[in-house]
């Protein structure tokens, strides 16, 4: 019987959700399986990954193959780095020890870069919450000018200026015409 470590799709249209599983090649996809050995859940950033650790391990060691994307799993989870480990121990090329501190270092600097991409991440989402927080200041204090601008339009003021002009006997006469809100009235002196 070959058996598979592959992934079991569950979840909802558009949010899948996997489960890590060993199961006969010739099962079906989400059919029957051996053992659970994990999930995995694509959706949430960083990708959420939870093993069980030695039973992968175990699986991987006694010659289980695997998908394509369940070795992409376990690589980044550290389980195939382990089976190289135990193998070279097994070669006598090191021992359990030297092997168990490579093994802790590594595990070690890659907790390090998934918490400096957390990190990142939430920088990240800060720094566009405060630039869409800023962007919407922006369109409503002109918004507000608009509507001020639409409520109180501006009042033009008019010049004074002074029109000469005839008075029945024909002398020239100097008249000042002004127009303001109040209306416009004009003088002419009679002689």
């Amino acid at each position: 019987m070959a058996t598979k470590i592959r992934l079991q799709r569950h979840g909802k249209k558009g949010k899948a959700f996997f489960h890590i599983v060993a199961a006969d090649s010739r099962a079906k996809r989400d059919g029957k399986f051996i053992e659970k050995l994990g999930v995995y859940n694509p959706v949430s950033n960083p990708a959420t990954i939870d093993i069980d650790f030695e039973r992968t391990l175990h699986w991987v060691t006694v010659g289980a193959e695997m998908t394509d994307t369940a070795r992409a799993i376990l690589s980044y989870k550290g389980v195939l780095y382990k089976n190289h480990l135990v193998k070279g121990v097994n070669k006598g090329a090191l021992t359990m020890e030297e092997a168990d501190r490579k093994f802790d270092l590594w595990l070690l600097e890659k907790q390090n870069k998934i918490q400096a991409k957390i990190d990142g991440l939430s920088k990240a989402t800060v720094n566009d919450k405060s630039k869409r927080l800023q962007a919407e200041m922006e369109i409503n204090a002109s918004k507000a000018l608009a509507l001020e601008a639409k409520l109180n339009p501006p009042v033009e003021e008019v010049e004074e200026t002074t029109v000469d002009s005839e008075n029945e006997d024909g002398t020239v006469s100097a008249a000042s015409d002004s127009t303001e809100a109040s209306g416009s009235t004009e003088e002419t002196s009679e002689a």
